[in-house]
Parts: C-alpha cells; structure tokens; sequence
C-alpha cells in the first residue's frame, strides 16, 4: 500500500509507473488496475474558480487514508493500493489526487478504487479554499457530491 502527499504538482502516470517498479513483487499477480485522477475544475457552485488551497492535518491524514485503503483490502481482494494527494495551492486542470487498485478481476477493482474515492472524500481531514473572481475566497463546508 502506498499513501503519499504532494505538496507540488505532480503527474499522476509517472507516479503509477514509479510504484509499479518499486513493487516487483506485484508483477504477475494482478489482472486488473483501476486509475481514478482527479483534478481541478475552473467552476464549482455556480461560480468560476480562479484556484483552491487544499490544507490537512499532518499525520492524521496519512493515517486516516492508510485506514480507507485498508478496509477496502478486507473487503475486495485487493492486491495493491495507491493513493496520492496533492495539498497547497492548485490550479485549475491540475490533478489534486490518484487512486490506483491493483486486483484479479476488474469488478474489485472498480469496486475498491471507487470505495476508497468516496471514503478520502467524506472522511479524510482535507479542508479546501476557494479562490474565485476579485480576490474572493471561500472554505467550502462539504465536497459538491453531498459528502461532508
């Protein structure tokens, strides 16, 4: 299982590459990878978005992810996770985090990779601001899903 936080811009397919060359043992074993990428989107609520600050907790994130990907391994037989997340300052089309969920069969790994998605959405100590037009900003209370 791999959790990472990124505090600059990253690119989400040389960070599946740099994990599958660091996990030789995987290789072989799985028949299914499943990628989730989120990035930042120009709009939210109605409003443009000019940029977004993503702040956490130090520790108690990390924790809280390797929590989610730990009970999606109980559930689905998953062979391998991983999930890095970008906090700071973020600009639009940026990726702001990546699932990956390595399993047998394409089903678990749909299944687990939208498990811990939602999960990292609804519980995990990120806080985000809101930078919109004329130097406006606001803490969003809740992800535009409904989660909070």
């Amino acid at each position: 299982m791999g959790i990472k936080i990124c505090t600059k811009a990253f690119d989400p397919w040389q960070e599946v590459q740099l994990y599958l060359h660091s996990a030789a043992a995987m290789a072989g074993k799985y028949g299914a990878t499943n990628v989730f990428i989120g990035t930042m989107r120009d709009f939210n609520e109605g409003d443009q978005v000019k940029g977004m600050t993503l702040e956490h907790y130090p520790g108690m994130t990390e924790k809280q992810l390797e929590k989610i990907v730990a009970e999606a391994i109980e559930k689905w037989p998953v062979i391998d996770a991983l999930v890095v997340h970008r906090v700071g300052d973020i600009l639009p089309n940026e990726p702001i985090v990546l699932v990956a969920v390595w399993t047998s069969h394409r089903g678990d790994a749909f299944d687990a990779s939208r498990y811990i998605m939602e999960a990292l959405k609804s519980r995990a100590p990120f806080w985000k601001k809101e930078l919109l037009g004329s130097q406006v900003e606001r803490w969003l209370v809740k992800n535009t899903d409904g989660y909070l």
